[in-house]
């Protein structure tokens, strides 16, 4: 969900989406994309039964999928060793007819199994932005192709496909909003500005940006499945993805056997107010875990009252500092205000061992972890370039601000949150500046029905993490409301996206996928809070 990334704990899998040393050249071919869309007759026989998927040229429509070199990547991805990969063209914009087309990376990693089951697992990445094709490691390490494929495929505007919608300005901006007041004029006035310089950008590339939404996203994928002949498949979105999942549903059901949601983003409740809730509830998990230990309620006590004084405190007198980020080698200024202090709680709760400790340190006059971790974060080069910003955009500025008040943000945060200062309360974790930015994004509103509720029988899992403070947990029971057969998970002490962090939520995907309806969760009874870092 956040316009920019935080690493994440080590424990079964590599860290999700935190780019590492040795960035290669992907083999998509680009520069295709003058060709106005047409719909095709004489389309290629149906894939023999029992050949592998995704090893014949097909078009359905006016979407065409064809075998061919695997989608680029940021670095090199072992997963994808072995992958059937290919490209698949669709319209831009469905709703204009002559509208040019677009090509969207395929990759397919076989299943572990020598007989699989037919009907694979597609990945539904985060962001909005993040391209899933880069995120196959993540899927494989955690067991998911056991035997059924998975299928990844870039979101149209992402990395791999074609156009990308990047905009690295945004980012490299995104890096010097350390060292500015995170909410002040000044700092408004220049994030606007670096989204209306990627704006201007793509518009002339002649890139529709009313047609990077939800609901092309969701025809994508469904002409993916009809393309490569699957009569059936199972989602499993992450973060953002989930808010996908939900839409696809709704939007296009037939093709579902299951749906799994990890890190929930419902796009009927998606916004800056519900943002408020998903913080406090990660953040207070987090403080109850500490306070439940003695070792660390001993040390730490009423850190959740020590962290509220410190953002009033710092929002009225900011700290300057000056660290050298980890893995770097120049030095840079730090500014930390009530604003970045819970920004940098948010994305910290993936270390969450180590809060505790840093909240203490600040509070008693040592910045240094947390302005570190700051700028490790914002800072990190290999970190350019890497999330579409064109979509991001996209799906805020047509499904969420048209819908919400420009003050949803402030009574979001006056309600959690009443001791903060109101230019604390007035930004939304992660989406700071959201409105401005969308006022010069200027896309039409989605239909209002893209904030329906989700009503389906589809069996659905909703896993969530006690410590997510970026999709609250409480998203899976209102989500369950209207599902009518969803088994609700929340998974103790885990962040944001727990198939990346637990095992045990990847044990209880795999029998999810295996029995829909019945998932075993025993492994929940034995899971163990983390060990807080007890400083000297």
């Amino acid at each position: 969900m956040p316009r920019h990334h935080a690493p994440r704990r080590r424990r079964t899998v590599r860290r999700l989406l935190a780019p590492s040393a040795g960035l290669a050249t992907g083999l998509l071919v680009t520069g295709l994309l003058s060709a106005p869309a047409r719909a095709q007759t004489g389309a290629e026989a149906t894939p023999s039964p029992g050949a592998p998927i995704g090893t014949a040229a097909r078009t359905v429509g006016d979407a065409r999928y064809e075998p061919g070199p695997c989608p680029k990547t940021p670095e090199p991805v072992k997963a994808l060793e072995g992958a059937r990969c290919g490209t698949l063209t669709v319209p831009e914009n469905r709703t204009k007819p002559g509208s040019r087309t677009i090509r969207l990376g395929v990759a397919i990693v076989p299943a572990a199994s020598d007989t699989p089951k037919t009907d694979p697992i597609v990945w539904l990445a985060g962001g909005p932005g993040d391209d899933a094709v880069g995120e196959a490691q993540m899927a494989i390490d955690g067991g998911l192709n056991r035997d059924r494929d998975v299928i990844l495929m870039s979101q149209r505007g992402t990395y791999s496909a074609d156009p990308e919608l990047l905009c690295p300005n945004v980012d490299e901006f995104n890096a010097r909003v350390v060292g500015l007041v995170y909410d002040a004029p000044e700092t408004e006035r220049l994030h606007v500005q670096a989204t209306k310089g990627c704006r201007n950008e793509l518009a002339g590339r002649g890139v529709d940006l009313s047609a990077y939404n939800d609901t092309e996203s969701a025809a994508d994928y469904e002409d993916l499945r009809t393309a490569l002949g699957i009569k059936e498949w199972n989602l499993y979105g992450i973060s953002y993805g989930t808010h996908l999942a939900l839409n696809y549903m709704r939007l296009h059901p037939e093709g579902l056997r299951s749906v799994g949601l990890d890190g929930i983003l419902p796009p009927s409740r998606s916004g800056s107010a519900s943002t408020w809730s998903s913080f406090r509830q990660g953040v207070d998990g987090l403080f109850k875990a500490c306070a439940d230990q003695p070792a660390c309620n001993k040390r730490y006590p009423n850190l959740s009252a020590t962290f509220k004084k410190l953002v009033s405190d710092l929002e009225a007198k900011p700290v300057t500092t000056t660290v050298t980020p980890p893995g770097g080698d120049k030095q840079v200024e730090v500014v930390l205000d009530g604003g970045t202090l819970v920004n940098w709680l948010t994305s910290a709760t993936h270390t969450a061992e180590a809060v505790p400790r840093s909240i203490d340190e600040l509070a008693k006059g040592n910045p240094r972890r947390i302005a570190e971790q700051w700028a490790g974060w914002r800072t990190n080069p290999k970190g350019i370039g890497l999330v579409s910003h064109g979509l991001s955009y996209g799906v805020f500025c047509s499904a969420w601000t048209p819908y919400e008040s420009k003050h949803a943000a402030l009574r979001g945060g006056r309600r959690e949150f009443p001791s903060f200062p109101e230019s604390v309360q007035a930004q939304a974790p992660l989406l700071t500046f959201l409105h401005p930015d969308c006022d010069v994004w200027n896309v039409p509103a989605a239909p209002r029905s893209i904030r329906d509720v989700t009503n389906s029988d589809i069996p659905t899992l909703a896993l969530s993490g006690a410590f997510d403070a970026q999709t609250g947990a409480d998203n899976g029971p209102y989500v369950a409301r209207t599902l009518d057969k969803a088994t609700v998970v929340t998974i103790p002490y885990e962040p944001h996206v727990v198939f990346a962090t637990s095992k045990c939520a990847q044990e209880i995907t795999a029998s999810f996928f295996d029995r829909p309806t019945a998932p075993k969760t025993k492994c929940l009874k034995s899971l163990e809070p983390p060990e807080f870092e007890i400083g000297p």
